[in-house]
């Protein structure tokens, strides 16, 4: 029953980072293509936000990926580590299920 919660909780803030890389991408992309404007207040909470959560994740990335000049393959690299852990998560629960120590 705890294994349970542990499990729901890792794969929600999984999930939740996920969908906060995405976001990230997509807010940061129209920005650039002059969409929204960082002199609104709430597009500059937002975008500071998503900033401030997925920036750690991507710059570990970064220093390990080859510099491809303007192409970030950073976000992409993140997305797919994320999937991997929840696959991961998964095949993890589903072993303690088969072995009995999760019940």
């Amino acid at each position: 029953m705890f294994l349970d919660v542990v499990f729901y909780l890792a794969s929600a803030v999984l999930d939740l980072l996920w969908w906060a890389v995405l976001l990230a991408v997509v807010v940061q992309m129209l920005i650039q293509f002059g969409v929204l404007d960082t002199r609104n207040r709430v597009v500059w909470t937002i975008s500071d936000f998503l900033y401030r959560v997925t920036e750690p994740l991507f710059a570990r990335v970064r220093r390990v990926l080859p510099n491809f000049g303007p192409v970030d393959l950073a976000p992409l690299a993140v997305l797919l580590l994320i999937t991997a852990a929840k696959l991961l998560l998964g095949a993890t629960a589903n072993a303690l299920l088969r072995s009995g120590m999760y019940f």
